[in-house]
Formats: C-alpha cells, sequence, structure tokens
C-alpha cells in the first residue's frame, strides 16, 4: 500500500492522478485532514483516512498497513517542523517501510527562509532509522502565475528576486516525479535536487506575460522588505507575504536554480516550459 499524506492538496490531488494511471486505485491511501474533500478520490477506489499533521493520535491508524508513505510537506510554515516529526513517528510505529519527502531545492544551503524547516525534517527522517528519500522540489512556475492577474491590471510585476535566475517547473512535473519515486524499488538514500530544464528571471517572466497579452508590463525590483510590504497591503496574510519576500530574496541569490535536469530525467520527458504555464494561467 501507498499513502499520501495531503492527499487533497494541489499536489497530492496531482500524485494520485498520476499514480492510478499505472496502479489499483485500491492500492492508495489518500491520508487526508478532511476526509469529506476526498469524495470524489472513494469514488474512483482510492481509500480514504482521516489523518491530521496536528493531531498525533490519527497518524498511526491512517498509516496502518503502508508499505511506502509520501510525505507532502505541511502548508503551515512555522509549524512544519512539529507536525513532521508527527508524521514521521507515527510512520514508525505503523511499521512503514519507506518515506519519501518533498523537500526544498538544495534544501541543506539554501538561503530561502523556507529551508530552516526543510533542513529540521531532513534530519528528523535521518534519525528516525526508516528508510527515506529526499524530494528536493524547486519553486512551481505557478507561483509566479498567480501574479498575473494583479500585473496585467497594474501592467506591473513585482518582485525581489533581482536578476536570480529561477528554474521553475510545472506543479504537474512535480507530482510525476514524486509518483515515479513511489513505484521505484531500491529509493531508500536517493536525494532528488528537482527543478525545471529552462530557467529565467522575472524580468523575463514579465516579458514573456507582456508577450503573450500584446501589452506593456514593466518588471519592478523592489527591496525585500518593501515587496513584503506591497504584498501585505494588497491582502496577503503578513507570513505569507514575508515568506514570498524572502523566497525572492533567496532566488536573488541562486536559491532557486539548478541546472541538473534531474527532474526531466525522472519523469522521461521535458518539463513543463515556464511560457506554457502563463499561457494557461492567461486563459483562467
Amino acid at each position: 500500500m501507498i499513502a499520501i499524506t495531503g492527499a487533497t492538496g494541489q499536489l497530492g490531488r496531482l500524485v494520485i492522478e498520476a499514480l492510478v494511471k499505472k496502479i489499483p486505485a485500491g492500492q492508495l491511501i489518500a491520508a487526508v485532514r478532511s476526509p469529506e474533500k476526498a469524495a470524489d478520490l472513494a469514488r474512483q477506489g482510492v481509500q480514504v483516512r482521516a489523518a491530521d499533521y496536528n493531531k498525533p493520535e490519527t497518524l498511526v491508524a491512517a498509516f496502518a498497513g503502508v508499505e511506502k508513505l509520501l510525505l507532502i510537506s505541511g502548508s503551515e510554515v512555522g509549524q512544519r517542523e512539529a507536525q513532521h516529526r508527527a508524521v514521521i513517528d507515527a510512520a514508525k510505529t505503523a511499521g512503514v517501510k519507506f518515506i519519501a519527502y518533498t523537500s526544498l531545492l538544495h534544501a541543506d544551503k539554501s538561503p530561502l527562509g523556507l529551508g530552516i524547516e526543510h533542513r529540521a525534517t531532513e534530519a528528523l527522517l535521518q534519525a528516525s532509522g526508516v528508510p527515506f528519500a529526499l524530494l528536493r522540489n524547486g519553486w512551481y512556475s505557478e507561483n509566479y502565475a498567480a501574479s498575473i492577474a494583479p500585473a496585467l491590471a497594474h501592467h506591473a510585476f513585482i518582485g525581489a528576486a533581482d536578476r536570480g535566475r529561477i528554474a521553475s517547473a510545472s506543479r504537474q512535473d512535480y507530482a510525476e516525479a514524486a509518483a515515479e519515486v513511489m513505484l521505484r524499488d531500491d529509493q531508500a538514500g536517493k536525494v532528488y535536487e528537482l527543478a525545471g530544464d529552462d530557467h529565467y528571471t522575472l524580468a523575463q517572466f514579465t516579458a514573456e506575460i507582456a508577450a503573450q497579452i500584446g501589452e506593456k508590463v514593466d518588471y519592478i525590483n523592489l527591496p525585500q522588505a518593501e515587496f513584503a510590504d506591497a504584498l501585505k497591503n494588497a491582502g496577503l496574510p503578513e507570513g505569507l507575504a514575508d515568506m514570498l519576500a524572502d523566497s525572492d530574496a533567496g532566488a536573488a541569490q541562486g536559491g532557486l536554480f539548478d541546472d541538473s535536469h534531474t527532474l526531466s530525467k525522472l519523469i522521461g520527458r521535458a518539463t513543463t516550459p515556464y511560457q506554457d504555464v502563463i499561457r494557461a494561467a492567461m486563459k483562467k
């Protein structure tokens, strides 16, 4: 049995979608905080079990009979180390034989603040004694595509990544990579640095938006603090705004760049061009 945590999230759903194309749905367990949100997965034959990172008592039962576990990192920045510890402890108690964890690109040396909790989780996995693999995911192209609408409204795309090169890939690309690792044998000890085949600066990303829409859109690079304030003024929660600004600043230092093509090698095809992600976002 293969279990996927956070299975109703954007990445988790795509991982299950990729897996059910290759193995029977009955061999999958969707470990989710709110089982009612996974009714569609249940209808496909996927086993749905309650598993709340913040309620450790739910986790051991959720992982009963699981051989392989995909631990998708939690979304609550600042709480993830404790949440991931609970998952790893429960997996060990339940007798899980292998854990794959969605970490951060070059987490061991990443300048991004997000790297702190990922490094802590990697250390927890190492200490657990449970065989594991690290899926060190780079940036999702959709993260930047989400800012297209306000960029068009103001004819400006703002950020703090300066001239840093970003090798992002689509969420679908990362999901297929996770599915591939879960289906393979002998993955214990593997560390995958996953990023897109192509890379760009935010100025180039903005130029592509302008080219596709046929209107003028300028990239405006801001100091990290000013970018964070702009995001907060736009209505983003303080923690999210600070995280995004910090991540851009990390990108300026090369934190979101990798040219190993490990992701495309793993999934057996080229990663999705960022131009395609922009095109898809513009159609929504």
